[in-house]
């Protein structure tokens, strides 16, 4: 339950929709048992009528001292309409009055439920919203040991479990007590022993019930994980189908896929199965009470023994058909909600990851880059694994610093630590002598450009692309950034020009026109600090010049840090910093390097980074 009422905080402010849904349904409620209590003056009414000589001798009722006791006051004025109007208009005005109450209970059976899917939509707005704005908050740590697939189904399909199941089982916790309630009500003012026996059989149907929905839970939670596995694997497969074929994995990537699908299939089947069960248990069971009660009640009017004339009698009936649909809704929900609460876990899961690099309270503002950025002491580790050890250098303003070493040498986790994408574990990365963690993320990340070894490229316009940090970009600033980063060129060749789409993740271009455009991008933010990882090794001759050559311009006059994969980089460089294990192991210039005849001199000798 605890779950539940947390999941229904984020209905708030709730009290917009609960106030009016309360009101709307109470009036449902009372009028759709009217509706039913008044069959017993109708057939008074009928049955009176078809019988002038008993209708004449028949002593009038008496009106009733409680304002409670409904059946007495419809038998009451029924019968002064009978006596005043004849049997055939009191006919009528009983029918006008069971129509006027039909028209009442369904015209706020349709508020109370348009106020409901507001509350649900408002509902999945909010938890939608937040679970997405604290996923986006998150460090890169946390995407690193998550499945983007299992991110994905969370906030699309658990998401809408929790809206369907939870605020669905919130409007049947309210209103179908409520109208059980109410039907007990008149079923004890009809006939309190017939009630009170017909009552006792309820606990049976309950103790069925409740075995039937028992472990629903767990197999949403196995169901809500195996789909979560299959958007993995859509993702994957969808992301590397140009791999897939050219490796004929088709076949492995198809039994992969398809595995989960069936083994998804067999939860959901498992779980309708003991979900559908219930309703018609219930009705089973709700159908043998009726039965039991015709031949026990049946037995008492015949016999002259009950309190209940022939028309209270079917009027009874009547009702206590009626009192298994709530019962009934209430079992269904209380199948959904096992669903809603499984995937709410899952979500909460999300909202509950906390963001460990927040900005401090007293963090202050940083508009211009003056000095230097050092790292001293600095040790970082994903989770058991180091990856940066005691590293100690300093970057100085207007300085071009080239990282070079063997794969997994800790390079990318170094320069993902200028812009605070991750925090060190011991030590400290300073920024003109300020500490990073006391500087807000926002203005320093705002002195700071990236252009990544994977081009990251959005379904968009180029011209949407290039601006995506400056949306206020004009068409000429955006085309100067274009021709800076030699791409003017050939988007003007393109079918729209700079409106045109370019495809998921940039499909649609190729290796080095989607190069170009993420450089044009940081050259539109033309920041002071720039954080490169060259990647020209994959590209044809002409692509990997006209990008070197665009790389280039992006670096003149501006503080660089570049992880190198280009000897012109690295020989032009003012300093070079040679990372293996985690750790610097050579720090100069490429003379001073080449001279000290180290790890720096091996790695150029095996050309790793010749041209």
């Amino acid at each position: 339950m605890k779950t539940y009422f947390r999941l229904l905080s984020f209905a708030k402010p709730i009290e917009k929709y609960a106030i009016p849904y309360v009101i709307c349904t109470i009036i449902t409620v009372v009028f759709g048992t009217l509706n039913l209590a008044l069959l017993a003056p109708l057939l008074q009414v009928l049955f009176d009528g078809t019988d002038e000589s008993l209708s004449a001798v028949k002593q009038p009722a008496v009106k009733p001292d409680s304002f409670f006791d409904l059946p007495e006051w419809f038998t009451y004025y029924a019968d002064t309409l009978h006596r005043q109007f004849g049997a055939y208009d009191a006919l009528k005005y009983v029918c006008i009055g069971i129509i006027i109450s039909v028209f009442i209970t369904n015209l706020f059976r349709y508020f109370s439920q348009r106020i409901m899917e507001n509350l649900r939509i408002h509902t999945l707005l909010n938890l939608r919203k937040i679970v997405f704005n604290n996923v986006m908050d998150l460090p890169l740590g946390f995407f690193t040991n998550q499945r983007k697939g299992d991110v994905i189904s969370k906030i699309s399909s658990d998401v809408q479990v929790v809206q369907y199941s939870v605020t669905s089982t919130l409007q049947v916790v309210f209103k179908e007590p409520l109208q059980l309630i109410a039907y007990v009500y008149v079923l004890f003012a009809l006939s309190t022993n017939l009630t009170l026996f017909a009552i006792a059989v309820i606990p049976v149907s309950a103790f069925l019930i409740s075995r039937i929905v028992k472990s629903l839970k767990s197999q949403a939670i196995a169901g809500q994980e195996s789909y979560a596995n299959m958007i993995s694997y859509l993702d994957e497969a969808l992301s590397g189908v140009r791999i897939i074929k050219a490796f004929n994995a088709a076949p492995f990537v198809k039994d992969r896929f398809n595995g989960e699908n069936s083994r998804y299939a067999t939860i959901m089947r498992r779980m309708v199965r003991r979900q559908q069960l219930g309703s018609p248990v219930s009705e089973l069971l709700g159908v043998v009470m009726v039965a039991i009660i015709l031949l026990y009640g049946g037995h008492l009017v015949l016999t002259g023994e009950g309190e209940l004339t022939a028309s209270e009698f079917i009027a009874y009936i009547a009702l206590f058909s009626q009192v298994m649909r709530p019962a009934k809704a209430l079992t269904d929900s209380f199948s959904n909600i096992h669903s809603g609460i499984a995937a709410g876990e899952r979500v909460l899961e999300l909202i509950d990851e906390k963001n460990e690099l927040l900005d401090r309270p007293d963090a202050v503002e940083v508009s211009k880059f003056n000095e230097e950025i050092t790292f001293t002491n600095v040790n970082f580790s994903y989770g058991e694994k180091p990856i940066l050890k005691d590293i100690n250098f300093t970057i100085r303003k207007g300085q071009t610093v080239a990282l070079v070493g063997p794969s997994g040498g800790g390079k990318s986790t170094l320069v993902d630590l200028i812009p605070r994408f991750m925090d060190v574990n011991t030590g400290s990365v300073t920024f003109d002598g300020i500490n990073l963690t006391d500087l807000t993320q926002d203005s320093l990340r705002a002195l700071i450009g990236v252009v990544n070894q994977e081009s990251i490229l959005f379904n968009d316009t180029i011209f949407n692309n290039i601006a995506f940090a400056n949306t206020a970009a004009t068409q000429e600033q955006v085309e100067a950034a274009a021709r800076i980063a030699n791409a003017h060129e050939f988007i003007t060749k393109t079918e729209k020009g700079y409106q045109t789409n370019i495809g998921d993740r940039g499909a649609k271009l190729s290796g080095g026109q989607r190069q170009r455009i993420c450089i044009a991008r940081a050259v539109l933010k033309n920041p002071p600090i720039m954080l490169l990882d060259e990647a020209t090794s994959a590209l044809d001759t002409e692509s990997e010049r006209l990008v070197q050559d665009a790389l280039y311009k992006l670096m003149e006059n501006r503080t660089t840090v570049v992880i190198a994969h280009r000897l012109s980089t690295i020989q032009n460089a003012d300093k070079i910093v040679v990372l293996e294990s985690g750790q610097i192991i050579e720090s100069g210039s490429h003379q001073e390097l080449i001279q000290h005849n180290g790890l720096y001199k091996r790695l150029i000798d095996m050309q790793q980074f010749a041209d």
